[in-house]
């Protein structure tokens, strides 16, 4: 079964990465536009993939002060495809996300202060901590809605008291 349709592919081909690169000289900075062009379905289909697969990586705090310890959260060109990424925020991209987490990090990630705390273990700790407490509440929300609704079920399944035939 493919996930998304030609049209999608399409799309995601068209889609193109804006990024400034700047110079470490002077205030020089240089625009461009940077186009992803796969040649074939199956390239595409990588590359939507791999973008899947990295971006849903974003929502583990641990891999996060990975990225920052090795500098990569402070490179621009990796900034910049960051900032690309954010196409994954649409509907249309969103629903093929298994972890929802990972699109608010990368919205955290837009900022350089988070970035910079990235580094500090204590920082991706407390993260770390504090999505887990998430899921916990979560999930007890979650068992606690299916009960309240299994409950309602079987009452609307079983017949009143007061039943007429066995009078």
């Amino acid at each position: 079964m493919c996930l998304f349709d030609n049209s999608r592919i399409v799309g995601h081909i068209q889609r193109t990465l804006a990024c400034v690169l700047n110079t470490s000289k002077g205030s020089v900075s240089v625009n461009c536009v940077c186009v992803c062009v796969c040649h074939t379905e199956e390239q595409a289909r990588n590359r939507f993939q791999a973008e899947l697969e990295f971006i849903q990586c974003l929502a583990n705090p641990n891999y996060l002060n990975f990225l920052a310890q090795r500098g990569y959260l402070r490179e621009r060109v990796f900034i910049n495809y960051l900032k690309y990424l954010l196409y994954w925020k649409e509907p249309e991209y969103s629903k093929f996300l298994k972890y929802p987490h990972c699109l608010h990090m990368l919205e955290l990630l837009q900022y350089e202060h988070f970035r910079k705390e990235l580094v500090n273990a204590q920082c991706t700790k407390f993260i770390d901590e504090q999505q887990l407490l998430h899921w916990q509440h979560y999930s007890r929300k979650r068992t606690r809605l299916q009960q309240a609704l299994a409950e309602q079920q079987q009452q609307a399944t079983q017949p009143p008291h007061g039943n007429a035939a066995s009078k």
